[in-house]
């Protein structure tokens, strides 16, 4: 990964601070997020240690707040010539509907809508930089949106809100994502993949409101793998040879793997970028290509 930049955002804590030292550690220049500037500061520090490498800083970032995007983008844009490999690993979850400053509600624009505006925002220079690889994380739980997206109600607002369905629907977009971009960037040098980690042990799900996660994740972490395993799949898609030309794909383990049947659903897929578009005002140019903000 010499000379080779890299992207990791939710840098400062578990499988994304593993995947920004294992990256530091083969050469790279690694830039990540964080919505905390201390935690921030103090992550960047322990990359560089454990790492052996000073080619590491942090650029704050707030998928709750798609100004806070618009100020990340600029900023990486303005610190980084070139970006070969973005790692959208950042996200959150709530027991409880919550709505952003931005009038969506918090699941949806942090695990999907914020990292969607992000990556168009630097679409331009990633593809300019290729060969250049995107990574998507996102989990088996999409298995829980058994019938797919609703496209009526994306906001859950006209059902009962049930904070691990809502989450496993903003994974089956975050494959959606993966795939539809996979397929607008095809023949450009730029391939998009997500990503399953497993069940690692780290600190998500273990704040904010989420008794009901917190108590199974307590129960079940004795047979959770560490941030290291769970980090693997992002790190052998984003340097490894063998990677190389995989594309639309759905991981674990290092190797692709077929996600649930609605996640093969390609007009979905077309649907929610459409959709996106125009939540997060993106104007599109032309299909494939960069995308600007309005």
């Amino acid at each position: 990964m010499s000379g080779r930049s890299v992207v990791v955002t939710g840098g400062n804590t578990g499988i994304g601070k593993a995947t920004a030292t294992a990256l530091a550690g083969l050469g790279a220049r690694v830039v990540i997020t964080s919505r905390n500037d201390d935690r921030g500061r103090q992550a960047v520090e322990d990359i560089k240690q454990s790492s052996s490498s000073d080619a590491v800083s942090c650029v704050r970032l707030d998928l709750g707040s798609l100004a806070s995007v618009r100020e990340c983008a600029s900023s990486l844009l303005d610190q980084l010539d070139a970006i070969h490999v973005l790692d959208l690993n950042a996200g959150g979850t709530l027991s409880r509907r919550q709505v952003s400053d931005d009038g969506f509600e918090m699941q949806f624009q942090a695990n999907h809508l914020g990292h969607f505006l992000l990556t168009n925002l630097l679409l331009d220079r990633i593809v300019a930089s290729a060969p250049a690889r995107i990574i998507v994380l996102s989990s088996v739980a999409h298995t829980q949106a058994r019938r797919g997206l609703d496209f009526d109600d994306l906001q859950w607002e006209n059902r009962r809100y049930f904070g691990s369905q809502v989450y496993g629907a903003t994974k089956l977009m975050n494959i959606y994502f993966a795939k539809e971009l996979a397929r607008r960037l095809a023949g450009k040098g730029v391939v998009a993949n997500a990503v399953h980690p497993g069940f690692v042990r780290s600190q998500f799900g273990m704040g904010g409101d989420t008794r009901w996660m917190r108590l199974g994740i307590l129960i079940a972490s004795p047979f959770a793998r560490s941030v290291k395993r769970g980090a693997e799949t992002v790190v052998w898609l984003a340097a490894s040879p063998d990677a190389e030309g995989e594309a639309g794909g759905y991981f674990f383990d290092c190797r692709r793997k077929d996600p649930a049947l609605p996640a093969l659903d390609d007009a979905a897929a077309a649907r929610l970028w459409e959709v996106s578009e125009a939540l997060a005002g993106i104007k599109p140019q032309l299909e494939g290509t960069g995308r600007q903000s309005s």
